[in-house]
């Protein structure tokens, strides 16, 4: 194929690739950020760890059904435009006319594996810290005026009347117990302000009062305070606070694969890993299948001068079926029984060898076709 065709080619379907990611990436992404945040999650900041978590991933779940959307879209076009009759005329074989778009699905398979072994995984975490924040209420610029909060399983609950900006707040009231020194207190103060420092929040709060009772009611005290300082176990400035898990899903390329071997005991785990893995190694391949099977149907379906249409119906339909079929059979079947990974396995290479069948039919027709003219 002439060099300037060939990037030709390759620029269309990978411009059209991209903006076909987008346009399946967005709402899915904008979905999932407000089904799980709240809306004071922007005030509280967040909003960009929370997309940092979630965009990855479903950039590289997505990108192979992209990529093979967009090669059909652009051979449905030039079979309707009677270019794949000038390609032939041409003497390019029907292997030669998929290089453009065997270029730009073996970048897009790279990227894949890049996003879901790198990328994806060094950030997917932060979503998980993000919902642990909000479940948690650790971030005190998302706390609601008039509500009872708990901390430290129970043993301080936090309520304030209003907030009168972003980090101070008016009719603060705290009750606390102590078991080492079997004590509780009531601390009241006209107001305080949330200050962060990168290990957690200081709360400094004036003009109240610290009412000190022993557990049996014995003693009461009472003290006055102009300014009273509280360390609390928030979100600093440090970054998110850590869980105290870690899914199989946030470990790098190499930490992942010796996982395998140690989640074998433990049938749940081995699930979990085993799932994980079928999509990191399985979904991105599928952008150079979803693609050649896409040239494939276009080919057989479609004619050369462009008078059928059948093919991008066909085409269009059947792309995003096998790929949210094989999706589905990885985070689900898998999942539930390891074994049916050979399922996942079986579909890939069963596309892959139809698409190959397919291309070279045609191929072996264009040099029937070429022997008969000589």
């Amino acid at each position: 194929m002439p060099r300037l065709l060939f990037f030709y080619l390759s620029k269309r379907i990978a411009v059209a690739a991209l903006l076909i990611e987008a346009g399946l990436c967005i709402p899915v992404v904008m979905t999932s950020l407000f089904h799980y945040l709240p809306p004071a999650a922007i005030r509280g900041g967040l909003l960009v760890p929370a997309l940092l978590g979630t965009l990855p991933t479903v950039l590289y779940i997505a990108l192979p059904m992209a990529v093979g959307v967009a090669v059909a879209l652009e051979f449905a076009r030039m079979s309707a435009d009677g270019m794949i009759a000038v390609l032939y005329s041409l003497r390019l074989s029907a292997w030669a006319i998929t290089l453009p778009s065997a270029f730009v699905a073996i970048v897009a398979v790279g990227a894949g594996y890049w996003l879901s072994s790198v990328f994806a995984p060094a950030h997917v975490g932060e979503m998980h810290d993000v919902i642990y924040v909000i479940r948690n209420s650790l971030n005190h610029r998302m706390l609601e005026p008039a509500q009872f909060y708990t901390f430290d399983n129970g043993a301080r609950t936090l309520y304030f009347r209003r907030w009168r900006s972003a980090d101070v707040v008016s009719g603060m009231f705290i009750h606390q117990f102590s078991a080492e020194k079997n004590e509780e207190q009531i601390i009241t103060a006209a107001e305080a302000e949330f200050r962060r420092n990168a290990n957690g929040v200081v709360l400094i709060m004036s003009n109240g009062a610290i009412e000190t009772l022993s557990t049996d009611g014995s003693t009461i005290r009472t003290a006055h305070f102009d300014e009273y300082a509280m360390p609390i176990g928030m979100q600093g400035s440090g970054g998110l606070p850590r869980r105290s898990w870690r899914g199989v899903f946030e470990l790098p390329f190499w930490l992942f694969i010796q996982e395998g071997s140690f989640s074998v005991v433990d049938p749940h785990l081995f699930g979990e890993w085993m799932s994980e893995a079928a999509k990191r190694f399985g979904i991105p391949f599928l952008a150079l299948t979803h693609a050649l099977f896409a040239i494939g149907l276009v080919l057989s379906l479609a004619s050369a001068s462009g008078r059928a249409t059948a093919a991008t119906t066909t085409t269009m339909l059947a792309i995003p079926t096998i790929h949210v079929a094989i999706l589905v059979a990885a985070e689900t079947l898998v999942r539930h029984d390891p074994r049916l990974i050979f399922v996942v396995g079986l579909a890939i290479v069963a596309e892959l060898a139809v698409a190959i069948f397919l291309i070279e039919r045609q191929n072996a027709n264009f040099a029937m076709a070429k022997d008969t003219a000589v």
